[in-house]
């Protein structure tokens, strides 16, 4: 089950520092919902997993929030 982090109402750096803090705790295989409504979060946690070697299974636009998917 994937462990849900809620960065709503986080300006961008601030919900992507969350996910690199969280990451620390994560293990490989484990997933994390990320919730953020922050116009910048699909293209900053994009590149954070790109940077970082994490797979970004999705970033959904939920319709005033992004639901992203990471697998560590």
């Amino acid at each position: 089950m994937a462990e849900v982090l809620n960065c709503k109402g986080l300006k961008c750096p601030q919900p992507v520092l969350k996910v690199a803090i969280k990451s620390r705790s994560m293990k490989p295989g484990d997933t994390l919902e990320v919730h953020a409504d922050c116009d910048a979060f699909p293209n900053d946690i994009k590149k954070w997993c790109e940077d970082s070697g994490k797979v970004l299974i999705s970033c959904v636009d939920q319709g005033g929030f992004y639901v992203a998917t990471i697998q560590f």
